[in-house]
């Protein structure tokens, strides 16, 4: 895909472009909340990256070494920051 669309348009497509494709499909859509951006009572997971990947979306690539920060459901699944997990 980084042949065809810029870093920047990538993961726009893959978060905020998907949620708008399940908030349109209706009774057919597994989540019950607001989902494609980053605000009280949405519902996301966020992750952090070593990096800009808007300007580099090959980190993106090495998930193992390149995402810090891994949140599901409001709780940590990776956390390389140095403080406890809460």
């Amino acid at each position: 895909m980084v042949r065809w669309y810029t870093p920047a348009q990538l993961p726009k497509m893959a978060t905020g472009d998907n949620a708008r494709l399940l908030a349109l499909s209706s009774l057919r859509n597994p989540y019950r909340g607001k989902l494609g951006v980053v605000e009280a009572g949405a519902l996301a997971n966020p992750l952090l990256v070593d990096g800009n990947p808007v300007e580099k979306i090959r980190l993106l690539e090495n998930p193992e070494k390149n995402l810090v920060v891994i949140m599901k459901d409001g709780k940590f699944c990776k956390n390389r920051l140095g403080r406890p997990a809460r």
